[in-house]
């Protein structure tokens, strides 16, 4: 290894997916890196809890077959093997009935919906898959291009309740692109036969972060974690590391990946006032998930959308439908989700009061469910899970450039036109690792 090459060194805050393959693009090409994780553990919002011996998702995860990111980065480490396929089945919770949405027969049975509003529903995945051109949905409203596309009532009946619990108050302003790069992802994982396919990675999503942060030590890169950054250390215009409680960690550049509102604390003493206002433009929403141990499981669904207007939760998934209960100690495994503002009185109640609060939902959507099913439940918040994307997002994404020289941001909120996920976070990870690498190899 070039010595001269190695004692340039990056710092990655943030040990997400996308913190995690920028080190490993960096450390890939012969350059010293260090991930600095404030939590216990890397992963962010991938990160893992253990039930018995195994490690489960804190908030559900899967890859759809267009993932090809992900799969791409798996082969490369030598970990394709461990990719597991498996089909799986779809629902929606409407008028107090769960109605299956799985395939073709089920969705001329879908009787909420006349024959030919059914019809339009099924044509909807192949109509936006014409659309070749992110660019000439962006000054529509997913509401305005949806309706064009099948009609008001398929709209009020299937696509209005979801993006009211997705996104609550912001629902009316949610950009169509953001809804057109989901319809195009999940149909990307689906036969001919319109089943679903999803992937998984043997031993949880947490075995294949481990794998990632194995290869970039091997690589020479260090992760810590339990590190904070309390300021970014700047010296005219330009970045020369990061002070930590343990001292300065110095670099001759720096990646930054959690949040844009993280991100604008640490660059305010260094920054205008106009670029901080830039990145504070874009809202986020928070996240509550229920994950409940059950003795029992509740349905044959993997993943049932709730699109009752009275309902605090937009989705329920069943893990266990996806993965062997076997995996966890015989246990069935349920997810109960809800994006909301943080202001929020569900946001702000303890894990007790939520699973009080979760109760009779449950019931309701499976009246022989019975509380002494769970044998166990842990609650989930995240404060950033989902940026609210609204028509023209592109015009107020921040660059990965930053003012101060040498100092770079990558994060979710940038992945646009595609959604957050972790597919899109390798992606964006590795495309920072490459720019970064080849900046500092001509300096």
């Amino acid at each position: 290894m070039n010595k001269d090459k190695y004692e340039k060194h990056v710092v990655v805050i943030g040990g997400g997916f996308t913190g995690l393959a920028a080190a490993y693009e960096i450390a890939n090409r012969g350059f010293k890196v260090t991930v600095l994780e404030k939590e216990e553990e890397i992963g962010g919002l991938a990160g893992s809890f253990k039930i018995g011996d195994q490690q489960l998702e804190k908030f559900y995860h899967h890859w759809f077959c267009s993932d090809r990111y992900v799969f791409e980065l798996a082969r490369e480490i030598g970990s394709e093997e461990q990719l597991q396929y498996r089909p799986t089945k779809m629902g929606i919770f409407l008028d107090n009935k769960i109605l299956k949405l799985s395939t073709p027969f089920d969705l001329l049975q879908f009787k909420p919906l006349s024959l030919p509003d059914r019809i339009r529903l099924g044509l909807l995945i192949l109509r936006a898959r014409r659309v070749k051109d992110w660019k000439q949905l962006e000054s529509f409203t997913a509401e305005e291009w949806l309706i064009k596309l099948c009609g008001r009532e398929v709209f009020r009946v299937v696509w209005e309740p979801l993006l009211r619990g997705k996104f609550g108050p912001f629902a009316s302003k949610i950009s169509a692109v953001w809804f057109w790069d989901k319809l195009v992802l999940r149909g990307g994982s689906r036969r001919k036969t319109g089943k679903e396919i999803l992937a998984y990675y043997n031993g949880g999503f947490a075995a294949f972060i481990e794998t990632i942060a194995n290869k970039i030590k091997v690589l020479g890169g260090s992760i810590q974690t339990n590190v904070s950054v309390e300021s970014l250390v700047v010296q005219d215009g330009c970045i020369k590391g990061v002070q930590t409680p343990n001292g300065i960690v110095n670099a001759q550049a720096v990646i930054l990946t959690p949040a844009l509102p993280i991100i604008a604390d640490l660059l305010e003493p260094h920054v205008s006032k106009c670029y901080i206002d830039q990145l504070k433009r874009i809202e986020y929403l928070a996240n509550v998930c229920l994950v409940l141990e059950l003795s029992q499981s509740l349905s044959d669904i993997y993943w049932l959308n709730i699109n009752e207007k009275d309902f605090p939760f937009i989705g329920l998934i069943e893990h266990c439908n996806f993965q062997s209960p076997e995996t966890y100690g015989g246990k069935h495994i349920v997810y109960l989700s809800t994006y909301l503002l943080e202001t929020s009185e569900l946001y702000r109640m303890s894990e007790q009061q939520i699973f009080e609060f979760s109760l009779p939902y449950l019931k309701r959507i499976f009246p022989k469910f019975d509380r002494s099913w769970v044998l166990k439940y842990s609650i989930w918040k995240a404060r950033y899970a989902q940026p609210v994307v609204t028509p023209y997002f592109s015009s107020i994404i921040p660059s990965k450039e930053t003012p101060i020289e040498r100092l770079y941001i990558s994060t979710m909120a940038q992945i646009y036109p595609e959604d957050r996920g972790t597919n899109y976070a390798i992606q964006q990870g590795r495309r920072i690792g490459r720019t970064v690498a080849k900046r500092i190899a001509n300096k």
